[in-house]
């Protein structure tokens, strides 16, 4: 099993920028993609960006030129830098990844979740 563990959300103002991190634990082989999704009240879950092992990365048109994804693959852990903050960015933010771990193959796994607030 993996485990993703999310930290960095809170309340931030306008134009201001927050760090998010996303360590996973466990019985970890490799891990391929990694990704934030969010989810804001009454909408469904969206990508925000992904990043696969090789560091190749994606963002959601609404994030690009704000928010910047980066990985440490030795500590297999997944960054979201954001910059710029809007209150439309406030949702609960989900790391996930695609993980293999021993005994029990490729799978695809998500965090808790982690709150963002963007609010004078």
């Amino acid at each position: 099993q993996v485990q993703l563990v999310e930290s960095g959300g809170g309340l931030v103002q306008p134009g201001g920028s927050l760090r998010l991190s996303c360590a996973a634990s466990g019985s970890i082989f490799s891990i391929s993609n990694m990704g934030w999704y969010r989810q804001a009240p009454g909408k469904q879950r969206e990508l925000v960006a992904v990043i696969t092992n090789a560091g190749s990365t994606n963002y959601a048109d609404s994030v690009k030129g704000r928010f910047t994804i980066s990985r440490d693959n030795a500590k297999n852990t997944v960054y979201l830098q954001m910059n710029s903050l809007r209150p439309e960015d406030t949702a609960v933010y989900y790391c996930n990844a695609d993980a293999r771990s021993i005994g029990l193959g490729l799978r695809n796994y998500w965090g808790q979740g982690t709150q963002v607030t963007v609010s004078p």
